[in-house]
């Protein structure tokens, strides 16, 4: 019997009867970090990290958490379990399983670029390395951050010589935070849309350092946002809410942007 399987919750361990990232409603639940994804409402117990409880409890409301410190170890049913930093985003664990002299380890998503935000990834030796693949394939590569930011900050400033303003989409956790601590705060001021800020004032709660942003709200007028940047979730895009930034020009920080035919459907600047 395989210490790790997958079945139509998840992916499970028999010997211990829980579930690491379950994508259905199970008793136990091991989570890896807090994006939608892989941390789910309907469970009736979780376990995550200590730095990860902060947004899974802001995102899932009052569920049943217990949480543990980086290479703490538990065991139930004799099985040990410990989480170690991924690296992806604040929180993100490896989840290592040991039974019987046999260690596995469940990567969660994971990133090897430290970004001053998340704890940095440790690697962990196992006999079985089960990863998370989203962008395996042989065209996903990526530049340095610190090349990425000059790019994004080079694009900002010529918007604003052309008094636009610049829209930057990315995912609410995770990966605007990162994005706002790479932006040269002296060419303008920066504005985030009402999710990313509710997700920015959990991560300011637990002592992470942000740059400032203003809230995008009624209070402003047009001019504004000119010569700004709005920070915003990229279901944004197609909405409304976007109108009031125009002109305006649009960047979207994901890896799917590498692949051309997806810079064209999104119509991208």
């Amino acid at each position: 019997m395989a210490l790790l399987e997958f079945n139509d919750k998840g992916i499970y361990c028999p010997p211990a009867d829980v579930y690491i990232d379950p994508w259905k409603p199970v008793e136990r639940a091991l989570i890896t970090h807090g994006h939608a994804d892989h941390s789910r409402w309907g469970n009736k117990h979780y376990l995550c990290t200590e730095s990860a409880k902060p947004v899974i409890r802001y995102r899932l409301g009052d569920v049943q958490i217990q949480t543990v410190r980086f290479g703490e170890q538990l065991s139930h049913n004799g099985v040990k379990f410990s989480f170690h930093p991924a690296g992806h985003i604040l929180g993100s664990a490896q989840i290592r399983v040991e039974y019987e002299g046999e260690v596995w380890v469940v990567s969660g998503d994971y990133k090897l670029e430290e970004d001053g935000l998340s704890e940095p990834f440790e690697p962990v030796p196992c006999h079985t390395f089960i990863t998370e693949s989203t962008f395996g394939l042989p065209v996903y590569r990526w530049q340095e951050q610190t090349k990425v930011f000059e790019e994004i900050n080079d694009w900002w400033r010529k918007n604003k010589a052309g008094r636009k303003v610049s829209l930057l989409t990315a995912y609410a956790l995770g990966k605007a935070q990162r994005l706002m601590r790479g932006l040269d705060e002296s060419i303008g001021p920066i504005f985030t849309h009402g999710a990313i800020e509710n997700t920015n004032q959990v991560m300011r709660r637990q002592g992470v350092k942000l740059p400032k942003a203003k809230k995008v709200s009624g209070k402003f007028k047009k001019e504004d946002y000119i010569g700004g940047m709005v920070i915003a979730p990229p279901s944004a895009i197609n909405a409304p809410w976007i109108r009031k930034f125009k002109p305006l020009s649009i960047g979207i920080a994901s890896g799917w942007m590498t692949l051309r035919g997806a810079r064209r459907r999104r119509a991208a600047d």
